[in-house]
Order: C-alpha cells, then structure tokens, then sequence
C-alpha cells in the first residue's frame, strides 16, 4: 500500500470515548475490554499517536459518548441495547471516575470536544459535523472505543458525510476477537478509505511538515 501523507490543515485525530471507564484498569468496561486492549498493546498505541499527532501539530477532535446521569433513557419509547445495560451499569456517569477522561488523553488547549452522541455515532445529535467543517477538516483518523459500536457507526457517518476516513486497527479495541474481526476484517472495508497499523499511521504522520 502507498504512504498516504495527510495535511496539517485538514486532518484531525477523531478520538473516541477515551473515558476512565473504558481505558483504565477499574473502569466499568475494562474487564471486558481489557484482555483485548493488551494483546494489541492499545494504549501504548494510543499514546503514540497522540503524542505524534501533537507534534505534528493536527488538531485532537474529542467525540464523546453520553454521560449517564440518573434517569438517562428511563422514559424512553425504545432505548436500544446498549442504553438499556448503561441504566444499569451507569457507564460514564457524569461527575464520577468512570466518567472522566484518561488522564494521558484529556483534551489540551486547541482541541476540539464535541457534543455528547447519545447512542453510537459521534456524528448523530452532536455538533461533530459543523465543528470539524468550521476548522476546514475533510480527513478524520479515528482511534478509540469500541470498535465495533461506537467507532465504526462514527466512522460509517463520517464517510456518508464525505470525509475521507482513515480507521487505525490497533488504536481501537471491542469486547472479543469476534467484535474485532467484524469491525475490522468484514465492516472497516465497506466504509474506510484507508485502514493502517499504528505504525503505518506514524510512518504517514511524519510526512506532514512536507504535506503542509
């Protein structure tokens, strides 16, 4: 495969869910993501980008998933799964641990955190669309969490939209092999344009002070 080679100006990092809950040990999802994330070394590679990304000065876009609060989707006609196991796990509960950010990929001065997504699209409800519009973005690297829900529905939106979608497979991470090899091997290629190792993505991220 050629190296693709991104500009500066209009690429961003779309980082999903990067809450305590998901990627850090304690949170409410880690025991189910954990085994996953550590085979593929996630968070290694997400540290990696992320502090190549910022060298390389393109802008961090947070999108990230609802935080519950009491009485989240109690009243709703049809929640769907996973809103209903969120009532009682109360995942990302908005003022506790769980719901905070990682500490080693909280946003920074500059970055863009879009509007919470309600179900799995960072793009659906959200203001996602008109921020990465507003900063001239038409290339979105998406890492992040899971693969197979919420990264994939973003990613799938943001190509109906008409950016071109870079899917990183070892900066994201699901709940089994199964999800994984879904998300990754049967749906990335129905909606990527690009799908690259982290160290594919660095190789590429390098040649930005070229690209311009």
């Amino acid at each position: 495969m050629a190296l693709l080679s991104y500009k500066r100006a209009s690429t961003a990092l779309l980082f999903i869910d990067p809450y305590n809950d998901f990627l850090s040990e304690g949170g409410k999802a880690w025991p189910r993501v954990g085994p996953i994330a550590e085979e593929i070394g996630l968070l290694d590679n997400l540290r990696a980008i992320v502090t190549a990304i910022r060298k390389a000065d393109i802008r961090v876009v947070i999108a990230p998933h609802r935080r519950w609060e009491p009485g989240d989707y109690q009243d709703w006609d049809h929640p769907n799964p996973t809103q209903i196991g969120i009532m009682s796990r109360h995942s990302f509960a908005r003022g506790e641990w769980g719901g905070e950010w990682h500490p080693d990929f909280a946003p920074q001065p500059g970055d863009i955190v879009a509007k919470e997504h309600w179900a799995q699209s960072g793009f659906a409800n959200t203001d996602l669309d008109q921020q990465l519009r507003q900063h001239g973005i038409t290339h979105v690297i998406l890492v992040g969490l899971l693969a197979n829900t919420c990264v994939e529905s973003t990613g799938r939106y943001a190509m109906e939209l008409g950016y071109h979608v870079t899917l990183i497979r070892d900066a994201t991470a699901a709940y089994s092999k199964e999800m994984m090899h879904a998300a990754h091997e049967l749906n990335g290629p129905t909606y990527a344009h690009a799908m690259l190792s982290t160290a594919e993505l660095l190789d590429a991220i390098a040649t930005v002070e070229v690209a311009g």
